[in-house]
């Protein structure tokens, strides 16, 4: 079988508003919006902020996972934006996700060997644009939970 390489893209670390929206139980199960309060990354191509737009229309399964659905704008230093959405899920066994990204002081205490948070982040870019590269690759994030939001590790799937 084939093994699957990656190159590492960026780190980002972003700020999330508190409280969350609570939308409550659907069909489809707990939905929250969690805005986006900005943020940075960095990485050997591309360096900038997180817009202060955007956020994540999560959703608590039956089963307890968290879905993400997030959608954000990169800026990078060179003035041309990147618009990232993405998908993941954070499988917590032993705390309660909202419990722990309402309560900075737990969330530092956990470890990211704690629970399982994975994104498969795709881009928009403007075909002019340095970063248009991104509009052709495949890309997935190992996540983390931090006292101020969330942190990722963003790869490019070779």
């Amino acid at each position: 079988m084939d093994r699957i390489e990656s190159e590492f893209l960026f780190s980002m670390e972003g700020q999330l508003d508190m409280p969350f929206i609570p939308v409550g139980q659907t069909p489809e199960g707990w939905r929250i919006v969690a805005n986006l309060a900005g943020g940075s990354f960095s990485g050997p191509s591309l360096k900038g902020k997180i817009a202060r737009s955007g956020g994540d229309w999560g959703l608590t399964r039956a089963d307890g996972s968290f879905k993400l659905d997030v959608r954000c704008c990169l800026l990078p230093d060179d003035g041309s934006p990147i618009y990232m959405h993405y998908y993941g899920r954070i499988v917590m066994k032993n705390h309660d996700l909202m419990a722990v990204l309402g309560d900075p002081a737990l969330a530092a205490t956990l470890k990211p060997s704690d629970y399982y948070f994975r994104t498969a982040p795709y881009f928009e870019v403007a075909t002019d644009s340095p970063h248009a590269w991104l509009n052709d690759t495949l890309a997935v994030g190992v996540g983390a939970i931090s006292a101020t939001g969330i942190t990722y590790r963003v790869y490019r799937v070779l």
